[in-house]
């Protein structure tokens, strides 16, 4: 298994998961169905420590719930991370490609929200 200190990047998030999935035998369950399934399980456990929080109450997290939405988040991405590696999609390379079109379809001519900049 990698060190924690040997993850410093997607690519290496990437590796060290391969590792960790292989050494337990679960490749043939990440199939894209059911990654995209966990993934969307995960991101909706972060949307329970948030849920009847006002905007407020959002952004001031104890240490102990910033622990608790931090695994989440870790969940999330490892899924995310793991279902770009099944696709053979490069995230940051669609992420990049999402900016630009997105920069596309908001130029900054249009008004920017209030509380946005």
């Amino acid at each position: 298994m990698t060190k924690d200190s040997d993850i410093n990047d997607l690519t290496s998030l990437r590796d060290a998961l391969r590792v960790f999935c292989a050494e337990r035998q679960w490749q043939p369950f990440h199939t894209p169905k059911n990654l995209s399934m966990a993934l969307i399980k995960e991101a909706a456990e972060i949307v329970e420590h948030f849920q009847w929080t006002t905007a407020e109450e959002s952004q001031a997290l104890t240490p102990e719930k910033k622990a608790a939405v931090a695994d989440e988040i870790a969940d999330v991405l490892m899924y995310l991370v793991q279902l770009s590696d099944v696709l053979d999609i490069d995230p940051l390379a669609a992420a990049r490609e999402k900016i630009v079109k997105n920069a596309r379809k908001y130029p900054v001519t249009e008004p920017t929200p209030k509380g946005h900049s």
